[in-house]
């Protein structure tokens, strides 16, 4: 057994007693016991108990504390609520590395966790715009498509999504540019950002919609991995994109059977109001090629059925190109994030056929069918350029609907650290 102490406890706290007993203490100081299976998962659970008996301010401290095993220390530490204290220990680069870190994913929780009400498809965009300004005001330009003028620009997903709602849909374009006017853009991210969707026409029952202010979760996630990317000297062009929108019910809401044309003429049959996701995505993602980056990565709460096939401690990843999902697992291990590839191939393009136009936006049977995430997939790869090597990202670990022995309820910040890996290549 190896131990990592912890120092400076705030709080005198009862003996722990778990079972197999895990974290000792001795007056105001504890320390957590961590086998040789699975150390940083053991770490994490430990942080979780600390919290369970009180405990907000910690100060870590030995020897035996890694980069890799503070960070699973802070994963299981903080919460929604952000009352907390946590000081690292190591040399100036390790804490540089963790403190940086944090501040992009506690930015992707707190946009995550943010009320429905408090965060419109506007704020949402503008947020995320004046978040990474400020990181790097000299380098970032943004623009913002609204309301009726994404039919102008033919954006006709987020306009249809979104057009239930009084409060508009748009969608954010930002470059982040260090290079230089003409400098090539070499990576283009694209996030999923609806901030609350009931399911439209096609409604959710109440218990489905209670988690729904996460449905922006991969509008954050690649927003903070920007900018942790930046905090860590990014010397490349980006551009990101969010496709911001509420899927709301009205006289004015999009409707089962209607069909949308999209920018690259391929038509889209309406068949089920609360796969809104891929609708909006598929503007992000043409945008996105229109932008000539030879890497486009999107991420997405898009599927429950990526829940179903890899559970809440994997985000499930796609690609039509094999060298791309073996780069993703590779930067994912570096970072200690968990991702797994799932099938993506022809066929499943042929898996929701539409008698009246090119494809559907889902299976027209209950809960979509079988193998619904890879469904999803090939019709978002209907809408990306042959040309660019594309990963899609269906974060089924994003957000946690209660508090378990791993995460606090709420949104975890997974991927965070995979896209801003992705992000140096």
């Amino acid at each position: 057994m190896t131990e990592l102490m912890l120092v400076s406890l705030t709080e005198e706290a009862p003996q722990a007693s778990w079972g197999k007993a895990d974290v000792t203490f001795a007056g105001s100081s504890a320390y957590i016991h961590v086998g040789n299976s699975q150390p940083l998962l053991q770490i994490q659970k430990a942080a979780r108990k600390l919290r369970a008996l009180g405990i907000n301010r910690v100060q870590l401290g030995g020897d035996l504390w890694q980069l890799s095993s503070q960070w699973a220390f802070a994963q299981g530490f903080v919460d929604a609520r952000m009352d907390y204290e946590l000081s690292w220990c190591g040399d100036d680069d390790i804490q540089q590395t963790l403190t940086q870190r944090l501040i992009c994913a506690n930015f992707a929780r707190q946009l995550i966790n943010e009320t429905p009400e408090n965060l419109s498809p506007v704020r949402l965009a503008l947020t995320a715009a004046h978040w990474l300004q400020d990181l790097a005001p000299e380098h970032i330009s943004y623009r913002i498509v609204e309301g009726e003028a994404l039919i102008e620009e033919q954006w006709v997903g987020i306009h249809a999504v979104g057009r239930g709602s009084d409060r508009p849909p748009v969608l954010l374009e930002l470059d982040y540019n260090p290079l230089g006017k003409d400098a090539p853009v070499s990576v283009a991210l694209v996030g999923k950002g609806i901030t609350f969707d009931s399911g439209g026409y096609s409604i959710k029952p109440s218990e489905g919609m209670l988690g729904m202010k996460c449905d922006m979760g991969g509008a954050a996630t690649v927003t903070a991995a920007l900018g942790l990317a930046i905090h860590q000297g990014l010397n490349k062009r980006v551009k990101l994109y969010l496709c911001c929108a509420e899927n709301l019910i009205s006289g004015h809401a999009y409707k089962l059977g209607d069909i949308l044309t999209y920018k690259n003429g391929v038509t889209v049959e309406v068949v089920n109001t609360d796969a809104e996701g891929r609708l909006v995505l598929a503007d992000g993602l043409q945008a996105a090629s229109e932008s000539g980056a030879p890497l486009i990565i999107d991420a997405a709460t898009l599927t429950g059925a990526a829940v179903m096939a890899v559970g809440k401690m994997y985000n499930a990843i796609f690609s039509t190109r094999p060298e791309v999902l073996e780069l993703a697992r590779a930067k994912a291990a570096a970072v200690d994030e968990r991702v797994w590839p799932l099938p993506l191939d022809p066929w499943h393009l042929e898996a929701c056929p539409s008698a009246y136009a090119d494809t559907a936006n889902s299976r027209a049977v209950k809960g979509g069918g079988p193998g619904g995430a890879s469904n999803a997939a090939a019709f978002l790869s209907r809408f990306v350029s042959p040309d660019a090597n594309w990963l899609h990202m269906d974060i089924a670990s994003a957000f946690e609907d209660n508090a378990g022995s791993m995460w606090s309820a709420g949104a975890t910040a997974h991927g965070v650290l995979t896209v801003a890996e992705l992000l140096k290549d």
